[in-house]
């Protein structure tokens, strides 16, 4: 494990202190491996001691193994300097607990991003009216959807490809509206030649994360339809649809890779980013799970007159999260039920193209314009149930 930990702190220094473009980066570990040298430059410390007639029949260019050269030097300095006064200042027990941390193990990560059982009964779903707004909406959405086109993806990669999904579509939406401005991390070069796959008709750029399924005791079912025997769509012959690398069964499991942090990675990182351990910046499946469990309160009764109404009685916090966690287990459950209906008749680019236009059927009405920016209205579960494919 120790091995792998050097590769990994290595593959952040090449990527981010060095600015040695990502593809590289990666490729040159592939190298590094490969010769004789690996043991010795996966250690920063050693690389800073090197010399540029060493490095360049690595990088093949010699302004690049300047750069990195300094960078190693430069790097190796600030530990030198902050080692020296936080050896003094932490305590025996502070280091200890340091040291005792561990990472959880797959089967814990995926235990502890578990989402409420889907809750099925329709006719509950049918009265059900939720306020919200529109982001965490399309993060449902895109969770429920993913089970149908990626079905080897375990729930962490689900919620982080989901919410790369939200942030794409938000950035753009705020561009549409003057918010902001200026290229994107991706149109000035940021995840050139990383893989891609389709999400609702947003491309995103991933990371793969070699082993992760092995390591998991109960991976998921690389069929979710299996009890389902899978039709043609009508009037289509299966030479019609072009196998998309971005569905395909031998993936292993993914990260969304968050390219504007990547961009901003020497300044403070966007909401939702993490760094996984290559020390890249990911759309965070903790985060993901947060936002959707805190986003689905039910909607207040809108035909009563003022004087009506009963008066208002905050709800206790408790009370409030157990009424957003039961009305989330509903909406994955009409969402689930929106998608099994269509899935045995459609491709997996079908059902994934159709995905958006169905949330745009049922997103909440806002305000146009920059008023509307993040507000919330009425989502009739009956609307998602509506859009079920009919016999």
């Amino acid at each position: 494990m120790a091995g792998q930990a050097n590769i990994q702190a290595f593959l952040r220094f090449l990527s981010q202190d060095a600015k040695v473009p990502l593809m590289v980066a990666m490729s040159k570990i592939k190298e590094l491996q490969s010769n004789q040298l690996g043991s010795c430059f996966f250690s920063i410390e050693a690389l800073a001691s090197s010399n540029v007639s060493t490095l360049q029949p690595i990088f093949s260019d010699e302004k690049m193994s300047k750069q990195i050269l300094a960078a190693a030097k430069r790097s190796n300095k600030k530990r030198d300097s902050a080692g020296g006064s936080s050896a003094s200042q932490s305590s025996p027990a502070k280091r200890r607990k340091t040291s005792q941390s561990e990472p959880l193990t797959a089967a814990e990560l995926e235990s502890s991003l578990s989402l409420p059982a889907i809750h099925s009964d329709e006719q509950d779903l049918s009265t059900l009216v939720l306020h919200t707004n529109r982001a965490p909406l399309v993060l449902a959405f895109a969770v429920s959807l993913l089970p149908y086109t990626l079905p080897q993806q375990p729930l962490s990669s689900r919620l982080s490809l989901a919410q790369a999904v939200v942030s794409m579509n938000s950035r753009s939406k705020a561009v549409s509206l003057g918010l902001e401005s200026g290229k994107t991390a991706e149109e000035q070069g940021y995840g050139q030649g990383q893989p891609k796959v389709k999400v609702m008709g947003r491309e995103i750029t991933v990371l793969k994360r070699w082993a992760y399924l092995e390591t998991l005791k109960d991976p998921p079912d690389q069929d979710p339809l299996k009890q389902v025997k899978q039709k043609d769509p009508e009037g289509a012959d299966k030479g019609d649809f072009p196998q998309d690398v971005s569905h395909d069964a031998s993936l292993p499991a993914l990260w969304g890779l968050d390219l504007e942090a990547l961009r901003t990675s020497n300044g403070p990182q966007p909401v939702g980013a993490s760094l996984n351990a290559h020390g890249l910046p990911i759309y965070s499946p903790q985060s993901a799970r947060a936002y959707l469990l805190k986003s689905f309160p039910s909607a207040s009764e809108p035909d009563l007159s003022q004087s009506e109404k009963p008066s208002p009685r905050k709800p206790k916090a408790s009370a409030l999260l157990e009424e957003k966690e039961r009305n989330l287990a509903c909406l994955l459950g009409a969402l689930d039920l929106l998608y099994s209906s269509w899935a045995p008749f459609l491709s997996t680019e079908e059902l994934d193209r159709r995905a958006w236009s169905w949330y745009v059927h049922v997103r909440p009405e806002v305000q146009s314009g920059v008023a509307g920016w993040g507000g919330k209205g009425r989502v009739a579960l009956a609307d998602i149930l509506s859009l079920r494919r009919k016999d």
